[in-house]
């Protein structure tokens, strides 16, 4: 089976995960913490990875699983590959009714990406790559009708529009991400804080953002997002413009953009102190 098979399995799979989400969406939610207060969960977590892991298994009994709620899976006799498992990214905005979140699916050869996929469930948007394939959206649930994504054209970060998060211990972390918010607030077009790392990397695949930094980041937050980008013509580092390894065992912080305006947002993000 090849990484385009590898992939529509995923498709498939996200979009099961997605009308369970869907329909979970306006239902009375079970609402628990886990690392801290703002780090939230919900059944619906806990049913879409089910369901997921449990596809994944049945089609691909040889690759391990990294799951968000604790799912894993490892074959040490398996395939070398993992899958990486966002079965709801943006689980506060689910718990409060607001409309951003997506399911994220990403297999990985150890550290390089084969196939990712991001599904957006309200708005019936699929973003999806296979590596050396090129990145796609297909919306609407348009069968056989993809549109091949492509990062922005824009070449200066003052008329560039970004996105990042928070992390969940901003609450009591100095590193808050409070400073190079407000550096690129008086820098750029705009700064967008969607609630979904996810979404907001596979914006910047669609060229619908210019660029993305975030720190404090979990492997399945960010997993299928770098093989969009990547796919879609974009650039892809650490936060201080080395190469950006995936660690699936510890927080990753990243920036992804168009690769025009890459340099200065890096060069802003090094000004500033941690």
């Amino acid at each position: 089976m090849n990484n385009n098979d590898h992939k529509n399995t995923a498709i498939s799979i996200a979009r099961e995960a997605g009308a369970l989400l869907r329909e979970g969406y306006r239902q009375t939610k079970e609402i628990s913490s886990k690392s801290t207060d703002i780090d939230l969960v919900t059944q619906y977590d806990t049913r879409a990875e089910e369901l997921i892991v449990g596809r994944l298994r049945d089609a691909f009994p040889g690759d391990a699983i990294v799951g968000e709620e604790g799912q894993y899976s490892n074959n040490p006799n398996g395939s070398g590959r993992t899958w990486f498992v966002d079965p709801l990214d943006g689980t506060v905005n689910f718990a409060h009714g607001f409309p951003v979140f997506a399911v994220s699916l990403a297999l990985y050869s150890g550290d390089r990406p084969l196939v990712a996929v991001i599904y957006d469930p309200l708005r019936d948007e699929c973003f999806h790559a296979a590596a050396g394939k090129g990145a796609f959206l297909s919306a609407r649930g348009a069968a056989g009708d993809d549109q091949s994504l492509q990062v922005s054209q824009g070449t200066e970060l003052a008329s560039s529009l970004l996105a990042t998060g928070f992390p969940y211990d901003k609450h009591h972390s100095a590193q808050d991400n409070l400073a190079q918010f407000g550096a690129f607030l008086k820098r750029t077009r705009g700064i967008r804080r969607a609630g979904s790392a996810a979404l907001d990397i596979a914006y910047v695949a669609a060229g619908r953002v210019d660029g993305y930094w975030e720190y404090k980041l979990s492997s399945w937050d960010v997993a299928a997002g770098v093989l969009l980008v990547q796919e879609a013509g974009g650039r892809i580092s650490a936060v201080d413009g080395g190469p950006f390894g995936l660690m699936p065992e510890q927080k990753n912080a990243l920036v992804a953009s168009n690769g025009r305006i890459h340099e200065e947002i890096v060069g802003l993000l090094e000004s500033i102190p941690a």
